[in-house]
């Protein structure tokens, strides 16, 4: 999707990293096969330092590394989180070798990656493993007590079968990342979230409660 103009028509170049609170974030694209009805990018351009997440085209490893370059110090943050306006595990090739380069070159201690959970299904392959020794936390979006809600309210483009798929990678994830946690937003019904409480329980995984805004 094209960057959002800035005042005076002059075309706002959307961020690839941004700081928010104590963590640098990473937006590595904009592509996402759910459209969520309670996206943040649905209400806001940008989010932390950053004016706009609205990337004009999909940035490259090396782009991602020259972006990264102007936050130095890393160790100034308390992580690194690959999350933006889009999907990280769309950029998944970028998105493992700039890990990689965190971690291997520049010595970042904690590597996290936001997730809807499908990246199974994106990458066309299951790709838990090859997260191991480069992905440190995993926060993969539940969202719903069932594949049928979980299809009214994200709109995955694979369908019914989605929900299975979130509940699979993450347990598969479990023998590779040391650190995940479930997450959905608030807005749920109170038995609909007792319901995802059960199902962390289940992959004994903790269970995050975000606030809708």
């Amino acid at each position: 999707m094209a960057a959002v103009a800035a005042a005076g028509g002059v075309r706002a170049p959307g961020a690839i990293a941004y700081r928010y609170r104590d963590a640098l974030y990473l937006n590595i694209t904009n592509d996402c096969p759910c459209d969520c009805s309670f996206c943040l990018r649905s209400t806001r351009k940008g989010i932390g330092d950053a004016e706009s997440l609205w990337l004009d085209c999909e940035p490259t490893f090396q782009q991602v590394i020259a972006a990264i370059e102007r936050y130095r110090p890393l160790d100034s943050y308390s992580e690194v989180v690959f999350c933006g306006f889009g999907e990280p595990f769309s950029s998944y090739d970028v998105m493992l070798a700039v890990a990689r380069w965190l971690k291997e070159e520049a010595g970042v201690k904690h590597v996290r990656v936001n997730t809807n959970g499908l990246g199974d299904l994106i990458v066309g392959r299951q790709v838990a493993c090859e997260l191991a020794g480069i992905i440190d936390e995993l926060s993969i979006s539940l969202n719903a007590p069932d594949a049928a809600t979980f299809e009214e309210l994200c709109n995955p483009e694979f369908g019914i079968d989605s929900f299975d798929a979130v509940l699979s990678f993450a347990a598969a994830a479990k023998a590779y990342v040391p650190h995940i946690n479930l997450s959905v937003v608030d807005f749920l019904s109170d038995e609909d979230m007792q319901k995802t409480a059960e199902i962390a329980d289940e992959l004994k995984l903790p269970l995050k409660v975000r606030h809708f805004s």
